[in-house]
């Protein structure tokens, strides 16, 4: 685990190299949450893996769990089945929105931006889709696949969970699901698509992007200035 500097507002980054369990990540992010909720603690992003696993959200069907190879848990935020595993860079996003306007639409608008940023950087075209949720892109042969997934719950106006996306994942592992109720689009990650697939370089890349959106969200937020933010 490294720790460095924070951010303005104080906000704390934390990488986990280790592949990090669920329960326990579950667990430090609910903490997490409440110590901020009380002035206890700042906020934080978690970088980190997980070993292979599904996770259920509050929308998931039972039938779209195709073959539960690996365990599944109810993570608890919005969404339906998710894969988790090892080539996936998973961020959990502790940030208040209670001085941000409390819009949780402006939240997902400027995550995704943040994403997309970030993948630009390591050399992914990625870009949102209208009607569909999670950050897509074209690949080798030209169909749009998914390459990030959202899934975020706010609790007394802090977030939790947040977003992964596929840096060089086992692809196949995606089949036991229906990943996000999404049926008819492939999954692709960065290596397939042959950008620069270093969870370091990702990382540089979302560090560097987060001023950006860490100002956008609280000055769209809060009325600042005029944004588009989803609505």
């Amino acid at each position: 685990m490294t720790l460095s500097p924070p951010f303005p507002q104080q906000v704390e980054w934390r990488v986990d190299a280790a592949p990090v369990d669920y329960p326990g990540a579950l667990a430090d992010m609910e903490e997490r949450a409440a110590a901020i909720t009380a002035g206890e603690a700042g906020e934080r992003v978690w970088l980190l893996e997980h070993p292979p696993l599904y996770t259920a959200g509050t929308s998931a069907d039972p039938a779209e769990l195709l073959d539960p190879q690996f365990p599944v848990y109810n993570a608890g935020r919005g969404g339906r089945y998710t894969y988790h595993g090892p080539g996936q860079r998973i961020g959990y996003l502790n940030i208040s929105l209670a001085d941000r306007g409390k819009d949780v639409r402006n939240f997902v608008h400027h995550l995704e931006g943040w994403m997309i940023a970030a993948l630009d950087d390591v050399g992914v075209a990625a870009r949102r889709a209208e009607g569909r949720i999670g950050i897509w892109t074209d690949d080798a042969q030209g169909r749009e696949a998914k390459i990030g997934a959202l899934g975020i719950r706010v609790r007394r106006w802090v977030t939790l969970h947040g977003f992964s996306i596929n840096v060089d994942p086992d692809l196949s592992h995606f089949t036991g699901i229906v990943p996000c109720g999404i049926s008819e689009y492939p999954v692709t990650s960065i290596a397939a698509l042959g950008g620069e697939a270093s969870m370091t370089a990702l990382d540089a890349a979302l560090k560097a992007h987060f001023p950006t959106f860490l100002n956008r969200l609280t000055r769209c937020g809060t009325g600042v200035e005029q944004c588009e933010a989803g609505r």
